[in-house]
């Protein structure tokens, strides 16, 4: 048995997050001593998991400012971070074998008080990526603190990565680490969703007899790209209209138009009477940017005429997430160069086909013209990709069984718990030499 240790710092619903909490879970079921450590730890906005005695969890340091005024956001992340380890090596003194960290590597260099303990990072996705800096306080301020990420990713005994694309860009990024990252797919816990219970969408506000539903599921993060899905379901409603197209950047891409023909003139190109999408997504009440980007998302959904064609939905119950895959014609995945990526491995579990950009995890996961489409990052191609499953029903059928099975044979539980299990191993092995 090997005690093994999590650090984490926002434990709320996520991709992220969801990988956290599998990982637990799978080396709590290979017999090993299990504890997650979080700064914060929502009971309201998180996976059940984390609260139905399945994993025990400890917050701490929530007392201390996730941002100033709402800057320096990745400054107090890390002081978080740097507490939570501080409290668990010296104060706590926890003892443990192997330290798993995700997401903020600032943390590593003061998990050593024992020398012979390992520490595991995993890396979603480099930090310094997911940010801009349009100002030069901006420039110099993530300079240091981009310094502090790579410097402190190299202090980490082993670096897993979840895709081949993130692989290459950690490669890209941190040139002053030599080693190369691991790759560990994130994986579902079939089980789960097969004891989910079918409930009728009415149970959720939505109506049971939508021809084609189309779905999305992501947080209300500018970065996921949200507004493509909009601009796709009125594409493919009124048809291509005479616009002025531009693009706009704001860390995810999204497409922004200037409509030249007024709605009055507008026909429809479809029957649209029985066609719908649902945007559901984490919201935490918390997060300023959720707040922000799921009103914007209101103001355009109206600006496009499209109310009555569009449901939003909070955080979903995880019964009404996985009855929504169940249901859904096929999900719209909107993200761009999205670094994994699970809610299309969750989709084509639940038998739904896929349609996503055309770059990072998806290309690894998604089969293109068999478990679903990849497409070009534009309105007209994503609405050609919705308008198959439209025109054919059958697609949505034909491409669900094989995305089933793409997905049990590459990306199930039990492989990626087998997989997790060696490596931690195999690092407090190294730690008893």
């Amino acid at each position: 048995m090997v005690k093994v240790i999590f650090l984490h710092p926002d434990l709320g619903i996520g991709g992220a997050e969801r990988l956290i909490v599998d990982a637990a879970l799978a080396l709590k079921r290979c017999k090993h001593n299990v504890v997650l450590y979080t700064s914060h730890h929502d009971t309201t906005h998180c996976f059940p998991e984390t609260v139905d005695g399945s994993l025990k969890v400890n917050c701490v340091g929530d007392w201390l400012p996730r941002s100033i005024g709402g800057y320096l956001m990745a400054l107090c992340v890390y002081v978080r971070m740097i507490y939570l380890a501080l409290y668990i090596s010296w104060f706590m003194k926890v003892d443990y074998d192997v330290a798993i960290v995700d997401q903020v590597s600032a943390c590593i260099p003061f998990l050593y008080r024992c020398k012979n303990r390992k520490v595991l990072f995993y890396c979603h996705y480099p930090d310094q990526l997911l940010t801009q800096r349009k100002s030069l306080m901006k420039k110099v301020y993530r300079y240091f603190i981009d310094w502090l990420e790579e410097y402190t990713t190299g202090c980490a005994d082993l670096v897993l990565v979840n895709s081949q694309f993130t692989a290459s860009v950690f490669k890209k990024t941190f040139t002053s680490i030599t080693s190369n990252p691991a790759v560990l797919y994130p994986s579902l816990d079939f089980s789960k969703f097969d004891a989910c219970l079918d409930v009728a969408l009415s149970e959720f506000g939505l109506k049971d007899d939508y021809e084609t539903l189309f779905l999305s599921v992501n947080r209300f993060e500018r970065k996921k790209n949200l507004p493509l899905a909009l601009y796709a379901l009125e594409h493919l409603i009124y048809g291509e209209l005479e616009r002025k197209e531009k693009v706009k950047s704001n860390q995810g891409k999204s497409e922004a138009s200037e409509l030249t023909q007024s709605a009055k003139e507008r026909t429809l190109k479809v029957d649209s009477s029985k066609i719908h999408l649902v945007l559901a997504g984490g919201y935490d009440t918390c997060n300023l940017e959720n707040i922000q980007h799921y009103n914007e998302l209101l103001k355009l959904c109206t600006k496009l005429k499209l109310d009555s064609y569009v449901t939003f939905l909070k955080s979903p119950s995880e019964t009404c997430k996985v009855n929504l895959l169940r249901k859904a014609t096929s999900l719209i995945y909107t993200p761009d160069c999205e670094h994994f990526g699970i809610v299309p491995i969750e989709a084509m579990y639940c038998s739904t086909p896929v349609v996503a950009v055309n770059s990072g995890g998806p290309k690894e996961t998604v089969l293109h013209a068999s478990t679903g489409f990849l497409c070009r990052q534009s309105s007209k191609h994503f609405a050609e990709a919705m308008q198959s499953f439209v025109d054919d029903k059958t697609l949505k059928t034909v491409m669900g069984r094989a995305g089933h099975q793409r997905v049990i044979q590459k990306f199930s539980f039990d492989q990626f718990s087998q997989s997790l299990n060696t490596i931690v191993a195999h690092l407090a092995e190294k730690k008893q030499r």
